[in-house]
C-alpha cells in the first residue's frame, strides 16, 4: 500500500496516506531543458524531522504565530481607520476583510492539498509556471523587507525619539537618561538587533518561535488593556471625546477616503506568507483551517479593541500612528509610566513579531537564488550567512531611511493585496487540479475585482492627497 501511494501520489490511496503518515515534501524547480519538475526535497521521513518538528507543533502554536503575523505595526493604524469610517462602518469593513481572507487562505490550502507544492511560491508554480512562482516571491520580499524595515525604524523612535513638523519628539531612553550618544537610534537599534532579534532569527524552524509569539499576544493584550483602561477612566472623568458611529461626509471624508482605509485592514489582516511554513509543522496539516479561523476571530476582537478606546480616548486628534498621541508630557509621575509602558510593550512586541515576517521572507529568499541547493535548515552555513545578510540590511536602511509611511502605505495597496486575494483567486480560476466549483470561482472573480478596484482607488487618493 505505501507502495502505491510512492508510485502514484495523485490517488485517492495516497491522499489518505499523507494526510495520516509523514509525507514527502516537494518543490516546483526548473530542469535543465527550461520545464517545470517535481523534485522530492526531503528523501524519507526520516530526514523530515530534520528540516521541521513535525507532531511537536500543536494548534494553539500555530495560532500564537498566525496572530504574530497579523497583529505587527498595522495595529496602530486601527484607530485612524475608525475614525475616518466611523464605529459601525469600521467594525463591518474589518469584519468582511476577515471573511474574505478565510476564504482565499481556504483556497490555498485545498489546492495545497490536492497538489504537491509546500510553498506559496511552489502553489503558484503549479498553476502559472515559473513566472507565477517569481512574482510571489518578489511580492514577499518587497512586504516583508518593507515591514521589517519599518518595525526598526518604530522601535528607534519609540526608544530614541523623533522629530516631525519641527516638532522633537524625545524616546524613552531620552527622557530617563538625557539625550546621550549611545541612545541615538544608530546605536540602541544594533543593540536591538544583535541581543534581541538576532537569537530569535537564527531559530531555524517556524515552531521554535510559538513561545515568543505568545509573549508578543500577550504584550499586544497589554498595549490594549491600557489604552481600555485610559479610554475608561477618561469617560469615567467625561474627558472623552465625540465619536462618530458613521463616516463625516458633510465635514472631512469623502467617499474616495474610504477606500484608503481599505490597504491597512488588509495589511493587518495578511498573513498568507506564513501559512505553509506554519502548516508543515503541525501534526496533522488539517488542523490549519481550524487554527486560522481562530486567529482572525482573537485579531479582529484585537483590532476592534483597540480602535474603538483609541478613538474614544484621543477623537478626532488622532494620528495615524497612534503611537504618536502617547508621546507626551504627564502632570504625574504615574501618567508618565502608563505612557511609557505603552510605547514599550509595543516596542517589545514589534521586536518578537520581528522573527515571525523574518522567517518567510529568508524562505523566499533562499528558494529564489538557491532553488537547486539542500533545504535551508539543513544548510547551517547557508542559513546563518543569509540570516546575517538580511539582518544587517534591514538595519542599514532602517539607519539610513528614518520615515517610509507612505511606502508602507503603497505596499498594502499593491504587493499585500496581490498576496491575500489576486493571487489566491487567480489559482482558484486556473484550476489546474480540476477541484474549483463554479462558486468558488465566481467568489474569485469578485475578490479579484474587489482588490484591483478597491488598490487603484487607495493609490489614487493618495497621491492626489500628497499632490
Amino acid at each position: 500500500m505505501l507502495q502505491s501511494s510512492k508510485r502514484n501520489g495523485v490517488t485517492l490511496q495516497g491522499k489518505l496516506l499523507r494526510s495520516q503518515l509523514p509525507f514527502k515534501k516537494y518543490n516546483m524547480k526548473e530542469t535543465e531543458t527550461g520545464s517545470s519538475d517535481l523534485t522530492p526535497l526531503l528523501a524519507d521521513a526520516d530526514s523530515l524531522e530534520n528540516q521541521s518538528p513535525r507532531g511537536l507543533a500543536s494548534v494553539s502554536g500555530a495560532v500564537f504565530n498566525i496572530c504574530t503575523t497579523m497583529v505587527g505595526a498595522g495595529i496602530m493604524s486601527i484607530p485612524a481607520t475608525v475614525k475616518v469610517l466611523g464605529i459601525i462602518p469600521g467594525f463591518a469593513v474589518m469584519f468582511m476583510i476577515a471573511v474574505l481572507v478565510d476564504i482565499t487562505v481556504e483556497f490555498l490550502l485545498r489546492y495545497t492539498q490536492s497538489g504537491k507544492s509546500t510553498t506559496y511560491a511552489g502553489l503558484m508554480a503549479e498553476s502559472f509556471g515559473s513566472l507565477g512562482s517569481l512574482a510571489v516571491q518578489i511580492c514577499v520580499m518587497v512586504t516583508n523587507l518593507g515591514c521589517l524595515i519599518i518595525y526598526l525604524i518604530i522601535i528607534g523612535d519609540v526608544l530614541c525619539g523623533n522629530e516631525s513638523g519641527g516638532t522633537l519628539h524625545l524616546g524613552v531612553l531620552q527622557e530617563w537618561f538625557g539625550i546621550q550618544w549611545w541612545n541615538s537610534p544608530a546605536y540602541v537599534i544594533l543593540f536591538v538587533v544583535l541581543f534581541v532579534m538576532l537569537p530569535l532569527v537564527l531559530l531555524p524552524h517556524m515552531n521554535s518561535l510559538r513561545h515568543s509569539s505568545a509573549i508578543s499576544i500577550l504584550l499586544a493584550v497589554v498595549f490594549i488593556a491600557i489604552s481600555s483602561a485610559m479610554a475608561i477612566y477618561a469617560f469615567w472623568k467625561g474627558k472623552t471625546q465625540n465619536m462618530r458611529l458613521l463616516p463625516d461626509f458633510a465635514n472631512q471624508v469623502s467617499i474616495f477616503d474610504l477606500f484608503t482605509t481599505v490597504p491597512v485592514l488588509v495589511t493587518g489582516f495578511g498573513f498568507h506568507v506564513n501559512i505553509h511554513p506554519i502548516r508543515s509543522e503541525l501534526s496533522r496539516p488539517s488542523d490549519m483551517s481550524y487554527a486560522v479561523r481562530i486567529s482572525l476571530a482573537i485579531c479582529i476582537a484585537i483590532y476592534f479593541s483597540i480602535g474603538f478606546f483609541g478613538y474614544m480616548l484621543f477623537g478626532e486628534s488622532i494620528m495615524s500612528d497612534i503611537l504618536v498621541n502617547f508621546d507626551q508630557n504627564s502632570d504625574s509621575a504615574i501618567g508618565q509610566l502608563v505612557n511609557n509602558t505603552v510605547r514599550l510593550s509595543y516596542a517589545m512586541h514589534l521586536a518578537l513579531v520581528f522573527p515571525v515576517i523574518n522567517f518567510s521572507l529568508r524562505t523566499n529568499i533562499d528558494e529564489l537564488l538557491f532553488a537547486k541547493k539542500p533545504v535551508l535548515a539543513k544548510d547551517k552555513s547557508r542559513f546563518t550567512i543569509l540570516t546575517c545578510l538580511l539582518l544587517a540590511l534591514t538595519y542599514t536602511i532602517a539607519i539610513v531611511i528614518p520615515n517610509i509611511w507612505y511606502f508602507f502605505q503603497f505596499l498594502g495597496s499593491t504587493t499585500v493585496v496581490c498576496l491575500s486575494f489576486i493571487f489566491p483567486g487567480a489559482i482558484v480560476l486556473r484550476d489546474v487540479h480540476g477541484i474549483s466549483r463554479r462558486k468558488d470561482k465566481v467568489m474569485a472573480i469578485l475578490v479579484i475585482i474587489m482588490a484591483i478596484l478597491t488598490s487603484m482607488i487607495a493609490i489614487a487618493t493618495n497621491l492626489w492627497t500628497v499632490g
